[in-house]
């Protein structure tokens, strides 16, 4: 891979660091002991995203950020990676970090879709905000509670309020992590009655036979805050068979990593 340095007067020193530029594990520095950053190839393309899970093995599920609304998977591998424009492993990137990938233009179409020709990843510290995992926790409790509920499940409907996810593409990325650790391909995004008005849900009937609804919503008469919200969560199979997580407190975890804690207030069941 090729590199240009920032400036003309940085062009020798990043020619002659460019082994060590491409590599994860190397810490080049100047002769005043910093590191001199190298930009990435001119030419090219870059996505930023945000990582939604896969970053404890290097197995990335990635959500586009801004307008791309794009779900992506990528390996990192032997890919040069870079955190606060350091040389650093995977094992130095955290669920939640944002990351900008640049690659040559080029999209496996698949979903998610893939990278072609990745040339970097460049990871920040700055800006991690790990609510996917947050949801993630959420939904795998409710999994785990009243497991009779899950009895042939083969669908998963899956509804995230926008108020407390704003992203759309790291909402899709929950919905198809959660359907993907439950062996369900496909999972369905939408409300209780949208899936129903889809003919999913017998809405006379009041179940699902397939399937199973999993819902992540703002508490009602609450205001979301940066690093506190109040919310309830559920699992519905049938108007008999459903658990609920009712008055949660989410809480950004301290230190600024992007992690959230969150506490159950009340259990109920129908």
């Amino acid at each position: 891979m090729k590199h240009k340095g920032l400036a003309a007067l940085l062009a020798a020193g990043c020619l002659a660091l460019l082994a060590g530029c491409a590599a994860p594990g190397g810490s080049p520095a100047s002769a005043s002991g910093a590191w001199d950053p190298c930009v990435p190839e001119e030419g090219a393309a870059a996505v930023t995203c945000r990582i939604v899970d896969g970053a404890a093995d290097g197995a990335l599920l990635l959500a586009g950020q801004g307008e791309d609304e794009g779900l992506y998977r990528l390996g990192v591998g032997e890919t040069p990676l870079f955190l606060d424009d350091r040389p650093a492993a995977a094992a130095d990137l955290a669920d939640g970090m944002l990351v900008t990938v640049y690659f040559d233009g080029q999209v496996q179409e698949s979903y998610p879709a893939g990278f072609s020709g990745v040339s970097e990843i460049r990871a920040q510290s700055q800006g991690a905000d790990d609510r996917c995992g947050l949801v993630l926790e959420v939904f795998e409790e409710l999994w785990n509670t009243d497991e009779g509920l899950n009895d042939g499940v083969v669908e998963l409907g899956v509804d995230i309020d926008p108020a407390l996810v704003p992203n759309a593409a790291e909402r899709a990325g929950i919905a198809w992590r959660f359907g993907e650790l439950r062996g369900v391909q496909n999972p369905l995004q939408g409300t209780w009655e949208e899936l129903a008005e889809q003919g999913y849900i017998q809405k006379e009937g009041l179940i699902w036979p397939d399937g199973c609804f999993f819902s992540f919503r703002a508490a009602e008469n609450t205001q979301p805050a940066a690093d506190r919200f109040e919310f309830d969560a559920q699992k519905w199979r049938s108007g008999l068979g459903a658990y609920f997580f009712q008055n949660c407190t989410a809480r950004a975890a301290k230190g600024g990593a992007g992690g959230w804690t969150y506490e159950v207030g009340a259990h109920a069941i129908a």
